[in-house]
């Protein structure tokens, strides 16, 4: 039997300039997350459902109370869906090694920090997709825990919800509300076939004006 076709896989078809482009034209041209986001590995893409993670600095917590807390976190996250966290940090790694094989197990399609990450040339080697802010060695234990689970989150200008989606390459990271996510993706995918055919005047010598005239995209 052949497995159904959901929304994040055919976002992930998808490219994040063209779904910017569509949410722009939609009215919603601030839902690009700060560009300093990367990926540890230039070649993956993420894209799917949004589960939102909270935290701040805790100087006061010992080592078994943050590593406690940074378990519970790893047990309640959801599989097939995107993990994107605002810290409220900038100096700890809010993301290593075993957490990320933890996730991976659990099938979590990847996860998005404002904040930091360690461990990167073993993550990098397993595959699960991470977009970070920085590097550092320097873990959580007794600094950080979570505060807030599932509850909206703001990074850079971008308000971000439980149920929203994320798209994530190499050019960056949008989110798309839960309530315009399948007309989001549905656009999309008709500008994708736009460009083909523009690609493919332009290759067969029509000239750009042209093009852009005939389709209204370049």
């Amino acid at each position: 039997m052949t497995p159904s076709i959901t929304l994040g896989d055919r976002l992930r078809n998808c490219y994040s300039g063209a779904v910017y482009d569509v949410l722009r034209a939609s009215g919603f041209p601030r839902q690009a997350l700060p560009h300093y986001i990367r990926p540890l590995n230039l070649q993956h893409k993420l894209a799917g459902p949004i589960f939102t993670i909270q935290g701040k600095r805790h100087d006061s917590l010992d080592a078994h109370q943050s590593l406690l807390r940074w378990c519970e976190l790893l047990s309640n996250a959801p599989a097939d869906m995107v993990l994107v966290c605002q810290p409220n940090d900038h100096t700890l790694a809010h993301m290593g090694e075993l957490s990320a094989e933890t996730l991976a197990y659990k099938k979590v399609l990847g996860y998005i920090v404002d904040g930091g990450c360690r461990d990167s040339a073993f993550i990098e080697t397993l595959g699960f997709p991470v977009f970070c802010k920085y590097f550092t060695p320097v873990d959580v234990v007794g600094k950080w825990a979570s505060t807030a689970l599932g509850e909206p989150i703001q990074i850079g200008e971008v308000r971000i919800n439980t149920g929203d989606y994320a798209l994530a390459d190499r050019d960056g990271i949008v989110i798309i509300p839960a309530e315009i996510a399948s007309d989001v993706v549905q656009q999309t995918e008709e500008v994708l076939r736009t460009e083909n055919m523009v690609r493919k005047a332009i290759l067969q010598g029509v000239d750009p004006v042209a093009a852009y005239l005939q389709h209204g995209k370049f």
